[in-house]
């Protein structure tokens, strides 16, 4: 039984790289300014980041149901008898709801796992399933197994700017200018089905510092559970630079047993915090 690995690019995933990886990418559509682009295709994340610094009006859609299809027939169609699908968790987007009821239509060969992931959590998730799939098991078994591990992860988000909650209408004008004068920088929680603020400090520094206090915290519960732990560091940096610092500073912090990769932080999500947005996620890892 030969399987195929199927994420969309909330993963941080771009084509390219999933062809590097041996699985299959679907991008993602965003709106810039009335035009429609895909994540990874015609817009690399810096220009994208660039873009809203710019000012652009932004947003982001579940790709076409057609899309979904056409891609999970042309991937049966080069040999692979079915497919795990692994998109943004259903909390955050109907795109996986839409994928479920897509797969109906399949008899058993798409199994979509609803493992409550998105960005670099997903990107995590997508690498146990290509280690899972080299193992042996199936689609089924495949989607069982990360959906019971679905929910040991936690992600943490810090904003630079209140503005494009603003926008979006998560905080309101007022608070939006407070936050500015008073250079307040929001702390987010997300436990795979929606983010709320755990902390406000003062300044980017001082986020970023109780970020990878959190960080820590998670990892060392994880392991005391006995799980190998896997931490995504992300961020929309305009500048690379500061995303290597970033990275640098959550790995020295953690214990040298746990593993650290980097990724540029996925559409979705930057639509809503903007750019030089960091962030990280900490994973229970099946395998590593």
């Amino acid at each position: 039984m030969k399987t195929a690995i199927v994420t969309d690019s909330n993963s941080g995933i771009f084509p390219q790289k999933g062809e590097e990886l041996g699985i299959f990418v679907l991008p993602m559509p965003v709106i810039l300014d009335g035009q429609q682009y895909f994540e990874g295709v015609d817009l690399t994340p810096q220009a994208f980041y660039q873009r809203l610094e710019e000012g652009a009006d932004a947003s982001t859609s579940q790709p076409a149901p057609g899309d979904v299809i056409a891609l999970w027939e042309q991937v049966l169609g080069q040999g692979y008898d079915q497919i795990v699908h692994i998109p943004m968790s259903s909390g955050l987007s109907a795109s996986c709801a839409t994928a479920q009821g897509l797969a109906a239509d399949f008899d058993g060969k798409i199994q979509v796992a609803d493992n409550h992931r998105v960005s670099v959590s997903q990107y995590d998730a997508v690498m146990d399933a290509i280690a899972l799939a080299r193992e042996g098991l199936d689609a089924a078994a495949i989607r069982r197994e990360l959906e019971a591990g679905g929910m040991d992860s936690v992600i943490y988000l810090g904003v630079d700017t209140l503005k494009f909650f603003k926008k979006n209408g998560r905080c309101t004008a007022a608070t939006a200018a407070l936050g500015t004068v008073l250079n307040i920088k929001p702390l987010l929680k997300c436990d795979g089905e929606r983010f709320d603020a755990i902390a406000k400090l003062r300044g980017a520094a001082a986020c970023r510092k109780r970020t990878v206090e959190q960080a820590v915290e998670a990892a060392r519960g994880f392991q005391a559970k006995g799980f190998a732990v896997s931490v995504g560091v992300a961020g929309s940096f305009l500048n690379s630079a500061e995303m290597a610092d970033w990275v640098d500073q959550v790995s020295d912090a953690l214990p040298a047993d746990v593993h650290v990769h980097g990724e540029n932080l996925s559409f979705s999500v930057t639509c809503h915090t903007g750019p030089n947005a960091f962030g990280l996620a900490v994973s229970r890892r099946l395998r590593l």
